[in-house]
């Protein structure tokens, strides 16, 4: 499996192939690079024809759908569904309380916590932007037949597993 992509006789590519270190696994290396660009890709795409006309970006509208799946959500908790870090949540939380589809709460008997939650706006919004979005899934995944799409799905929970795991030691 090549590492690069498009025109593999192109004399830069030659070069960057002799410069890789011996150790590099290429099949690895592969995976992660073609991972990142269709993940890029679907990110741009559902921004482009879906969440950007409405205000959100792919962080808001992740928020936003955790928040809509599994209810309130202290900081942290969010940050770590959507992937993101706290700072990020607290960034995009000024764009979602100025479209009030979210709201900040303090724990009343710890103050320190602080939970998010959905506005009936937001509830709104994310229950009217999921079909669209969804249409821009089923186009991204339609290259691949449905047992295809099991299989990827299968290896890629796997794969985010694995990762969930290494960053929690």
């Amino acid at each position: 499996m090549s590492l690069y992509y498009g025109r593999s006789d192109h004399p830069d590519v030659r070069a960057r192939r002799q410069r890789q270190p011996e150790n590099l696994n290429a099949e690895a290396a592969a995976v992660t690079t073609s991972l990142y660009r269709a993940a890029q890709q679907l990110r741009l795409q559902a921004e482009r024809e879906v969440l950007t006309s409405r205000g959100l970006s792919w962080t808001t509208f992740s928020m936003l759908y955790d928040l809509w799946m599994f209810g309130a959500m202290e900081t942290s908790e969010l940050a770590a569904s959507a992937g993101v870090s706290k700072a990020t949540v607290s960034n995009a939380m000024k764009t979602l309380e100025k479209h009030a589809y979210c709201v900040r709460r303090r724990d009343v008997r710890d103050r320190r916590r602080t939970f998010v939650e959905l506005t009936e706006t937001g509830t709104e919004t994310i229950a009217s932007v999921l079909p669209a979005f969804h249409e821009v899934e089923k186009q991204f995944a339609s290259p691949l037949t449905g047992e295809e799409q099991e299989i990827l799905a299968g290896l890629l929970t796997r794969l985010g597993q694995d990762a969930h795991g290494r960053r929690m030691e």
